[in-house]
């Protein structure tokens, strides 16, 4: 298992698990309330997307599992997803080798690319916070502001216990 990247990912992670905290304290129409400026339209849109976006590309694309679009209701239900996209990017950190040998993958639109595993777990984890600030900007505009610490940023590795 490569660590570093293990130990991005529970960055990654425990950031996620604060802003999950703080969605479970809105109402629930807030947390689905569809905004048409904003893409993915509500927060709850966005999050299942987040989780999608893993799903794909280190599940289907990186290790062949069937792909399963997110439907949750609640944060309740994304917090399974996640927790299950967890155990997926678990299992692509224990099995994935040569994580920078190029392959190729064709998309099923028929576009060619040239990627590598690092990539496959990395581009997810960088799109995750692209739409995090995408979330909290259309929380603001809603009239509920993330609380801040960390609002867009990652974790400090203290709060994993990194730093001792």
């Amino acid at each position: 298992m490569n660590q570093e990247l293990k130990t991005f990912y529970d960055l990654a992670k425990d950031t996620r698990a604060g802003v999950l905290d703080w969605l479970e304290t809105l109402p629930p129409e807030v947390f689905t309330l569809e905004h048409e400026q904003f893409a993915y339209g509500s927060l709850r849109n966005i999050y299942a997307h987040i989780a999608d976006c893993y799903l794909w590309w280190v599940g289907a694309v990186g290790l062949g599992l069937e792909q399963n679009v997110i439907k949750a209701k609640e944060v309740s239900e994304l917090r399974e997803a996640f927790s299950k996209l967890d155990a997926t990017i678990n299992e692509a950190l224990g099995s994935f080798d040569s994580l920078d040998e190029p392959f190729s993958w064709t998309s099923p639109k028929g576009y060619k690319e040239i990627l590598t595993r690092r990539w496959l777990i990395l581009h997810p984890i960088t799109h995750e916070f692209h739409h995090k600030g995408q979330a909290l900007a259309l929380a603001r505009v809603l009239g509920h502001s993330h609380p801040g610490n960390p609002d867009t940023d990652l974790v400090t590795p203290k709060a994993i216990g990194e730093i001792k």
